[in-house]
């Protein structure tokens, strides 16, 4: 089809007077130029272009977005525009002056990043962190050695020539993750341990006595070293975890309402007031503000710990734990706009991705954000 072909088919798609062979053809038309073009229009950009198009062009009737098809139809619009240089569709003759929208600036994803606080107050940044070796000394005479291997992983060495610390005198150390962080880091009994955004874990630098005792806000993934004479304990605000040794997950931030614990491997109990529950591998314990009452399920335990893995994976999830996720990862906030609790997410994609090819994928369940600086705006 030549130009003036196109320009008409255009021009009914505006009037609404498009046929479906016609449409057909300028889809067709479109899905061939949009391969033999250099230009990478995203949607953010299609978008706002198409409002600046619509304060441009003198349309008969606004058209209504009811598929994929007007999304089509704009891009073909402004690709012609782009391509064959500036058109106008209205009878006047006066030439009209159209420019794409600026690209939006890129929300980037969080990276490893972590704040170490000694138990004598001292800060250490780790994102700042350069050495690979001994980062800090631990203990009156130095008992515990603080390092960071090639990986940025922190470990505790116990120094054997020192004198052993006493059970009432042992120190503590956080680890806490800023919004878009996370860090992992293996304890003094070998228990590995991989903190998500905007967590933070108080551990001692020696475990000493009968227990293994860890306070955890946040979420975090556990792998724990065996010893079956001193059980391991993960406590957080509204329940207690006692394993020996295992894999699990714990998803405990306080403006969530539920607190997850997903088995992966081994066996824990959880326990919260008077209730105790004993997990086996491939189920969840929920443990929710308004019931009070811990409830186990079979999940899918790839998506509980897709994070640790450098995934988001959401499985039949509700639209504001995903939306929550994205906040904590790129530092951003959500605002919504009508009723959005029906709304659910199957699928997933990378956390190394910024935020806009993040949104494309979510999307494709018909909802609609708009981003404005670092606030994403939720239209279901």
């Amino acid at each position: 089809m030549n130009e003036s072909e196109i320009l008409a088919l255009l021009q009914k798609h505006q009037e609404g007077t498009l046929s479906n062979e016609d449409k057909d053809k300028l889809d067709a038309w479109y899905l061939h130029k949009a391969s033999k073009s250099k230009l990478q229009l995203n949607e953010y950009e299609l978008e706002e272009s198409y409002q600046h198009l619509k304060s441009k062009l003198p349309l008969q009737q606004e058209p209504k977005v009811i598929s994929i098809w007007p999304r089509v139809a704009v891009a073909a619009s402004i690709t012609l525009l782009l391509g064959t240089g500036v058109f106008y569709f209205s009878k006047s003759e006066k030439e009209q002056n159209i420019q794409v929208a600026e690209k939006p600036v890129e929300i980037a994803p969080g990276g490893n990043r972590g704040i170490l606080t000694l138990s004598n107050g001292k800060q250490i940044v780790l994102s700042d962190i350069t050495a690979k070796d001994t980062i800090a000394q631990e203990g009156e005479q130095d008992e515990v050695t603080i390092k960071m291997d090639a990986n940025g992983v922190i470990t505790y060495v116990i120094n054997p020539n020192a004198a052993g610390a006493k059970e009432d005198e042992n120190s503590f150390n956080t680890l806490s993750t800023p919004t878009g962080g996370q860090y992992n880091i293996v304890l003094a009994d070998g228990t590995k341990v991989f903190l998500n955004a905007v967590s933070s874990i108080k551990y001692p630098t020696q475990f000493n006595g009968d227990q293994r005792i860890v306070e955890l806000d946040g979420e975090a993934y556990f792998e724990v070293a065996k010893n079956k004479s001193k059980p391991f304990i993960v406590k957080s605000d509204q329940q207690s975890i006692e394993v020996l040794g295992t894999h699990f997950n714990v998803h405990a931030y306080d403006n969530e309402s539920v607190v997850k614990t997903t088995l992966l491997e081994g066996s824990v109990a959880v326990s919260s007031k008077n209730q105790k529950a004993v997990l086996k591998p491939g189920q969840q314990a929920n443990l929710s503000d308004n019931t009070a009452k811990i409830t186990i399920k079979e999940v899918d335990t790839e998506a509980a710990i897709a994070w640790k893995n450098g995934r988001f994976k959401f499985d039949n999830a509700d639209l504001k734990s995903v939306m929550k996720q994205l906040e904590r990862w790129y530092g951003i906030k959500v605002e919504y706009r009508g009723d959005v609790s029906d709304v659910r997410f199957n699928g997933g994609t990378f956390r190394n991705k910024n935020l806009s090819e993040v949104l494309k994928v979510l999307e494709l369940s018909n909802i609609k954000f708009k981003v404005e600086g670092k606030t994403i705006i939720v239209d279901p």
